[in-house]
């Protein structure tokens, strides 16, 4: 079994598998590289030959144990029609957003296949050129972090402030959205499974923001939802549950049935073991920041965080968020290497 797919599963591995969130994007020459000759990131996305070799890239320059799809959490609102753009140096931008009733009610139920079969087809064309041992990872935005994005209208501005207001002022209208989402990210979820997805992961970029129970009513069990949708599809394809800033939270994900809980560097992982148990593996978490370090010092982190995780199955090592463009690509490569060295013995 490959390493990754048998720490899911909480078995022994050679060594502890390794990957990083973003892990294929700005930090590489290579990916800037190809960008500069290619156009904007969403012709990338949506071209399943160069989104597939920019997946490719940190393959061939890393021994790490898992490739992510690269793609982007926003293309199903883009597939709503909500008209993506990503400007350079400002982020992702719509130019319609989500404000009302009649705003959601026109929302139409997509069919990934036909509006979203890119990523399919650059699944397929990646699981080819993949080693043997490494596991192709597929991916969806989670529902109320999408929903920030359509009601805000691109990258959510510090304090969410519409976001917000309908949470709190419209509730019934922020459900409605959100089930629209569910249905769509399960379908999104499916098609990529089905495309050579071998693990999924929701990434809960924006669940942190939130208050305690409005996590667990507008945020958790929606993709509680979407995990025994999948489950019922393809119930050996473990998911992953990744929520930012969601360490307070760990025993209701770890309920919510997923085969896996992303971490981040703010959550300390043998108290994050004690509580998670058996029911799940745990994936993290050193903090991105740690990367802009000498390589020693970055060796020296990443075994501290292999040590609070303990001699016990069922850790993947990640970063506790995606790598910053800013980062060399040796620093990384220090930061991989590491896992593998400390853990190998």
């Amino acid at each position: 079994m490959k390493p990754l797919l048998a720490a899911i599963n909480r078995q022994s591995t050679p060594h502890t598998p390794v990957w990083m969130m973003r892990q294929a994007g700005r930090y590489l020459p290579e990916y800037r590289e190809l960008r500069a000759k290619t156009g904007g990131f969403m012709r990338m996305c949506q071209t399943p030959e160069i989104a597939c070799e920019i997946t490719l890239q940190p393959i061939r320059r890393f021994p790490l144990d898992a490739a992510i799809i690269f793609s982007d959490i926003l293309t199903i609102p883009d597939a709503m029609g909500l008209e993506l753009t990503f400007v350079e140096g400002e982020g992702p931008s719509f130019a319609k957003r989500i404000g009302n009733e009649n705003d959601i009610a026109a929302l139409p139920r997509i069919d990934p296949i036909n509006q979203l079969g890119y990523v399919a087809r650059a699944l397929e064309l990646t699981a080819k050129e993949l080693p043997s041992q490494v596991t192709l990872i597929g991916f969806s935005g989670s529902p109320w972090t999408i929903a920030t994005y359509m009601i805000e209208g691109g990258s959510p501005k510090g304090s969410f402030v519409l976001s917000r207001r309908m949470l709190y002022s419209q509730p019934e209208l922020l459900r409605a959205l959100l089930d629209k989402l569910t249905e769509a990210v399960t379908n999104y979820l499916i098609m990529q499974i089905d495309a050579g997805a071998e693990v999924v992961q929701i990434f809960d970029t924006w669940g942190g923001i939130l208050p305690a129970q409005s996590y667990l009513d507008f945020s958790l069990a929606p993709m509680s939802t979407i995990i025994r949708r999948v489950q019922q599809h393809s119930p050996h394809t473990p998911i992953t549950l990744f929520t930012k800033g969601g360490g307070q939270w760990l025993t209701a994900m770890a309920a919510s049935g997923c085969d896996c809980i992303g971490v981040d560097w703010t959550t300390n992982l043998t108290q994050a073991r004690n509580q998670v148990g058996h029911k799940c593996a745990l994936q993290g978490n050193l903090d991105p920041a740690i990367l802009r370090s000498p390589p020693e010092v970055i060796r020296a982190h990443t075994n501290a965080m292999l040590q609070s995780y303990g001699n016990h199955p069922g850790h993947i090592a990640n970063l506790g968020h995606g790598i910053t463009p800013d980062i060399p690509p040796e620093h990384a490569e220090a930061f991989i290497h590491a896992v593998h060295d400390f853990t190998s013995e």
